[in-house]
């Protein structure tokens, strides 16, 4: 988690038109950013893409930007906004489930993790690959879930959003957002068979 008052320093710098203070911002964000957008587009060149786009939508929009503490909620909101208007210019969702897990050249995963599960207490435990649960049985369960359940655990655990953040993000009430995650969950687990009643 970062400083926010080196964070705000560092906002006020690049409104200024220090290159060096957005390049710092650029490197904090950029893989939370990367994340939520490939989990939401399914595809790594459209979300490398997207990804610069949303970059410089901040850059222009750096100016107007109202500072609450933190930019993770503002910038996540400008990239769920440009998810959206991609899928508006090309007219469909993705066919294939996203490869939760990529490998290198030699075959070796780069992340074990496959997905992040909440259970009924809401702390987040990371489900390993290979020793939990087989890539398309999790690819076949998130594709169950709607599009505001599946962005909502986007922002929650891929891009690591707090509940508050991801309400700002999605601009819903913390109450919604609880309330998705608790759904969207309950319904990744079913769609697992993981059984609820424990």
């Amino acid at each position: 988690m970062s400083d926010p008052a080196d964070e705000r320093r560092l906002v006020e710098a690049a409104r200024s038109g220090d290159g060096q203070a957005f390049s710092e911002l650029y490197e904090r964000y950029v893989d939370r950013v990367y994340s939520f957008v490939l989990f939401r587009v399914r595809d790594d060149s459209v979300a490398e893409d997207l990804t610069q786009d949303v970059f410089v939508q901040v850059l222009r929009g750096l100016d107007g930007y109202d500072w609450r503490g933190t930019l993770a909620p503002w910038l996540l909101r400008i990239a769920r906004n440009t998810v959206i208007d991609h899928w508006r210019r090309v007219g469909r969702r993705p066919e294939r489930p996203i490869s939760a897990v990529e490998s290198d050249e030699d075959g070796d995963d780069e992340d074990t993790r496959i997905g992040r599960v909440v259970d009924e207490e809401g702390e987040v435990a990371i489900v390993q690959a290979e020793a939990m649960l087989d890539r398309a049985a999790f690819q076949r369960a998130s594709g169950q879930l709607t599009d505001l359940q599946r962005e909502v655990l986007a922002l929650r655990f891929a891009s690591g959003l707090s509940i508050r953040e991801t309400a700002e993000a999605m601009n819903r009430s913390e109450g919604a957002i609880k309330n998705l995650q608790h759904h969207a969950v309950r319904a990744l687990r079913r769609s697992l068979g993981w059984d609820d009643a424990t």
